[in-house]
C-alpha cells in the first residue's frame, strides 16, 4: 500500500524477477548444472565430517 492508500491491483504482483542472461542455465544443461552441484555438497559434508 503507497502513501496514496491506492487499494487497487498491482500489474507487477504475480510476476518472477529478471534472470541476467549471464546467469541463465540452457535446458540442455540444467541436469549436469544439478549434478555439479550436488557433487559440491557432498565434498564439503565430507570434508566437515573430517574435521
Amino acid at each position: 500500500m503507497g502513501r496514496d492508500d491506492n487499494k487497487s491491483h498491482s500489474n507487477n504482483k504475480n510476476t518472477l524477477p529478471q534472470t541476467p542472461k549471464n546467469q541463465k542455465i540452457a535446458p540442455n544443461k540444467v541436469e549436469e548444472e544439478i549434478s555439479q552441484e550436488l557433487t559440491e555438497l557432498r565434498n564439503l559434508v565430507a570434508k566437515n565430517k573430517r574435521k
